[in-house]
C-alpha cells in the first residue's frame, strides 16, 4: 500500500486520520477558551511527556485518571478529526494538544487567555526521532532510509511542514504571560524543578507527596508501562508498529548523524534561526 500527504494549506499531513475540513474548520471556528491549557510542539518534541505531567498535576498525582482514559482523550489534538469531534462535544476537558503551525492555529487562541505551553527540543534529535517513528508509522509516507529522511526533514517535506518555521512561528509569542516556553531538555535535565515551573504557571500548588507522584508517574519508564499512555490500545491496524516512546534521551542523534550531516544541519540551521537569542535554545 502506497501512502501519500495530506496537503493543506500548503502544508504536509499524515493521510489517515486527518482531513483538509477539519483542520481548516479547526482553525476558522473553533472557540479556545480561557480556561484551557494548550500545549504545542513540533512532533516529537516529547508532548505526550508533557501531556501526562500536566494530566497529573492536574489530580495532584493520583494515577486513576492516566491509567484509566486514553492520552488523546485527556487532552485531544485540534487538528485530528478524532480529536476535534471530542472538543466540539458539550463536556470537553480544558486540555488540548497541538502540533500546528502558528498560522493555521485556531484564530480564537489569540484574543484568549488560555494557558499555552510550547515544548521545543533539539532539531537533530527531532529529526533522528521522526525517523524511526515515520519509517514504522502506517498513516504517512515512509522514508527508505535516514538519508533520505534527513533531506526531506532539511526541505520541510515532513508531516507539519519545517520545523525552522514552526519554531521561529511560535517564538512570536513568548512574550505574551499566558504562553510558557519549554524544552525537552530542560525536563530531563532536571524534571523536579520544571515541573515545579509548570505549576507555578498553571498557578497550581502541590504539597512534596503530590510532586513526587508527578514525577515518578510521568517518568520515562513508567508511562512506557501505562497502556493508556503508550498508544498500546490502538489497534495495530491504526497508526504505528512500535510504541509512542522509543527511547526517551537526549543526544542520540549523535548515533546517527555522519559528520557531513552535521555540518549541513549547523549551515541550515544558523541561516534559519538567525536573529533569535542563543539562550533560547537549551541545546546550542
Amino acid at each position: 500500500m502506497t501512502y501519500e500527504f495530506l496537503w493543506c494549506e500548503g502544508l504536509p499531513f499524515p493521510d489517515s486520520g486527518f482531513s483538509s475540513e477539519v483542520i481548516k474548520e479547526a482553525c476558522t471556528k473553533f472557540v479556545i477558551k480561557d480556561e484551557d491549557t494548550v500545549t504545542v510542539s513540533y512532533p516529537k518534541s516529547g508532548t505526550h511527556w508533557l501531556i501526562e505531567i500536566l494530566c497529573l498535576i492536574h489530580s495532584k498525582g493520583d494515577t486513576k485518571w492516566i491509567q484509566s482514559v486514553p492520552i488523546w482523550e485527556r487532552s485531544p489534538w485540534i487538528e485530528t478529526d478524532r480529536g476535534y469531534k471530542l472538543l466540539k462535544e458539550n463536556e470537553r476537558p480544558n486540555f488540548l494538544s497541538s502540533h500546528l503551525p502558528f498560522h493555521l492555529f485556531p484564530k480564537s487562541l489569540f484574543t484568549s487567555k488560555a494557558k499555552v505551553l510550547y515544548l521545543m527540543r533539539n532539531p537533530k534529535d527531532v529529526l533522528a526521532s521522526g525517523y524511526y517513528f515515520w519509517a514504522t508509522s502506517k498513516f504517512s509516507i515512509k522514508p527508505e532510509s535516514l538519508e533520505q529522511y534527513f533531506k526531506w526533514f532539511i526541505q520541510g517535506n515532513v508531516p507539519y511542514g519545517s520545523w525552522f518555521e514552526h519554531i521561529r512561528g511560535w517564538m512570536s509569542m513568548r512574550h505574551r504571560e499566558n504562553v510558557l516556553l519549554l524544552s525537552y531538555e530542560e525536563l530531563q535535565k532536571d524534571p523536579r524543578s520544571t515541573i515545579e515551573k509548570i505549576c507555578q504557571f498553571l498557578g497550581k500548588k502541590l504539597n512534596p507527596e503530590e510532586l513526587d507522584s508527578v514525577l515518578k508517574n510521568s517518568s520515562f519508564h513508567v508511562m512506557k508501562q501505562n497502556k493508556m499512555s503508550n498508544y498500546e490500545m490502538l489497534p495495530e491496524s491504526s497508526m504505528i508498529h512500535s510504541p509512542i516512546a522509543r527511547k526517551g534521551i537526549c543526544g542520540d542523534w549523535k548515533n546517527h548523524f555522519t559528520v557531513a550531516q552535521d555540518e549541513a544541519f549547523h549551515k541550515v540551521y544558523q541561516e534559519k534561526m538567525a536573529g533569535f537569542p542563543k539562550d533560547l535554545f537549551p541545546w546550542e
